[in-house]
């Protein structure tokens, strides 16, 4: 699949010219804009794959404008100004700000930028979708753990039977570990309330 990108650029000749060179490599420009209230409207609307955008910009610039994109969404942004002074960079320094080149731009420089900055954002949300599918089965095995104690407690049972009387129940009623779990727990705490 083609990557989707934004360009956010406000000299229009530079921004043809990028626009060009992106195409010609074989990305597809969805949309362009010359300032950062329009980066933002744009990011929201397309949702592209990447953001290049440029700092210097007239009513907000690019490094504001990414704070706020990155603050709801996660598109990856390549920096794109004429200046390498250090406050610069470390202004860019934020989450979803993924490079940086420096002015003039050609193809050498900004084709690999490109690869790399969309490579590295494929790689964080792969990351970022294997925290959550974690926190899910911790989650769980809470749960599991939590109902273990119960039946350990209440028919002194030791950790293995009361895990393979679970695991019983689970497989002959053919749900989840987890929803049996639940249903242990919920009943302990309703003879509690009753108690």
């Amino acid at each position: 699949m083609t990557a989707r990108i934004v360009l956010v650029e406000d000299e229009v000749i530079l921004r043809l010219d990028v626009k060009s060179l992106l195409e010609d490599a074989g990305y597809d420009v969805v949309g362009e804009a010359g300032n950062g209230e329009k980066a933002i409207e744009l990011a929201y609307k397309l949702k592209p794959d990447l953001i290049i955008m440029d700092i210097k910009m007239p009513k907000l610039n690019g490094l504001k404008a990414s704070q706020i994109i990155t603050a709801s969404q996660n598109i990856p942004i390549l920096m794109l100004t004429a200046y390498s002074q250090r406050e610069f960079i470390a202004k860019a320094k934020q989450k979803n700000i993924v490079g940086y080149l420096v002015k003039p731009v050609s193809e050498a420089n900004l084709i690999p930028a490109v690869e790399v900055a969309l490579s590295q954002a494929s790689y964080v949300r792969e990351c970022e979708s294997k925290i959550v599918a974690l926190n899910g089965k911790l989650q769980s095995r809470k749960v599991v753990e939590r109902a273990k104690g119960i039946l350990m407690k209440e028919k002194s049972w030791d950790e293995d039977r009361a895990y393979q009387k679970m695991r019983t129940i689970s497989m002959n009623n053919q749900i989840s570990l987890e929803k049996v779990a639940k249903t242990i727990i919920k009943k302990y705490e309703s003879q509690k309330q009753v108690n």
